[in-house]
């Protein structure tokens, strides 16, 4: 059994063949996925999809490339889904990008500073999307605390020294399409450095797609490559790793594994 710790289903590049796309992932194996929402659109999306299929959860946040947009009232509305949808597992993806310059960094902070606390009041764990900002997010998340709740360091592209900071703040490293990569040397570090306990798969999908599919659209079923690359980076079985990885995740997400 596998767990798409992260996916956007809700992408616009799923719009004409969903059924299919989650009918090959059951095929492949994968028993769960978390579906993320993190702009009105994509939020909205997104409890549609979960309402819809067996097996889907819920993220919900206000990405940082879209922090100049958010306020009071996105602040409430996530505050209310994270409240009243049973299936929210988690806040996010939240966090800084530096990459895109939509938002300038100090907004992004703050609008990542109230997030976590939204996190804290709604007593679920938090999604981090880090782009080019791996320093900035660790400082922030020791400051506010955000161990408390914990969470995941979403397709982690970090060193093997900031995953150690991560862990030591109660996050889990979750490790997508990049880590097989051939020349991805950072990311098939961490695979083998992560302890088992504290690692997770997930496809990004539409995005980040995985060898031997790279340059095409990512989909939940291609998890399964993420799984066998690091099941044979840390020279151990891809039944063993694919089922320490979910409960993993549904142990941060608070499920029962069934």
């Amino acid at each position: 059994m596998l767990f798409d710790t992260h996916a956007h289903l809700n992408d616009d590049a799923f719009k004409d063949d969903l059924d299919a796309t989650v009918a090959r992932a059951r095929e492949n194996g994968v028993k769960y996925i978390n579906i993320v929402g993190f702009d009105d659109k994509s939020i909205k999306r997104a409890i549609e999809i979960v309402d819809k299929y067996e097996g889907m959860y819920l993220t919900v946040g206000w990405h940082p490339v879209e922090a100049i947009d958010f306020n009071d009232d996105k602040y409430n509305m996530i505050k209310e889904i994270a409240l009243t949808n049973d299936k929210v597992v988690a806040i996010g993806e939240i966090g800084l990008d530096y990459y895109w310059d939509k938002s300038p960094k100090d907004v992004q902070k703050e609008v990542f500073r109230r997030q976590i606390a939204l996190a804290k009041e709604v007593n679920k764990p938090i999604v981090i999307h880090c782009r080019d900002a791996m320093g900035d997010v660790l400082d922030i998340i020791k400051e506010e605390n955000a161990k408390e709740v914990g969470g995941i360091m979403h397709c982690f592209a970090g060193s093997v020294e900031s995953m150690e900071i991560a862990l030591k703040e109660n996050f889990y490293i979750s490790l997508g399409g990049p880590v097989t990569y051939k020349n991805a040397k950072t990311p098939k570090e961490v695979a083998k450095a992560c302890p088992l306990d504290k690692l997770l798969i997930e496809t990004d999908c539409p995005y980040l797609t995985p060898t031997p599919y790279r340059g095409k659209r990512n989909e939940t079923s291609y998890v399964k490559y993420v799984a066998q690359e690091i099941a044979d980076l840390r020279e151990m079985s891809y039944d063993k790793l694919a089922e320490e990885t979910f409960k993993n995740a549904c142990r941060i997400f608070k499920l029962k594994q069934e």
